[in-house]
């Protein structure tokens, strides 16, 4: 009877954790309100209020969102109120977004129907020879 038990035991998979290579994200919810910066190596998804700037790898903010403070991040889909500047390589800017602030970009993708008051600047080149795939590309999604 109890060599049954640990057969069983011995053939169940064993999980393993692996920190290092994980992808992983944050969630602020909508109840969360942050006074302070917020610097992050990964992605965060905020669908709360923030006092503060922001830095992370990619940022989803959620329509009902409010950022008060700068935006910087490699990619940043933005659909609620920002009150500050971004700085993203990737930046979408949705219909709901309503941005107070200048915005810097090398990719940027705004649809229709989105507030934007503020300058639009393309991020310097990095290097003097930038290739011409390394352009900023700017389109409008309907």
């Amino acid at each position: 009877m109890f060599s049954k038990q640990n057969k069983a035991a011995e053939q169940r998979p064993q999980k393993t954790v692996n920190h290092v290579a994980s992808n992983s994200f944050s969630v602020f919810g909508p109840d969360i309100k942050i006074k302070g910066d917020i610097t992050a190596t990964d992605d965060l998804h905020i669908d709360g209020g923030v006092e503060g700037d922001i830095s992370c790898g990619a940022l989803v903010q959620g329509e009902h969102s409010v950022i008060s403070g700068a935006i910087e991040a490699d990619s940043a889909r933005l659909a609620g109120t920002v009150d500050g500047s971004i700085n993203a390589k990737t930046l979408v800017i949705l219909k709901s977004a309503k941005i107070t602030g200048d915005v810097f970009y090398d990719t940027l993708t705004i649809e229709q129907g989105a507030a934007v008051e503020g300058k639009f600047a393309q991020r310097p080149a990095k290097g003097a020879a930038a290739s011409k795939s390394d352009e900023p590309v700017l389109s409008l999604a309907n």
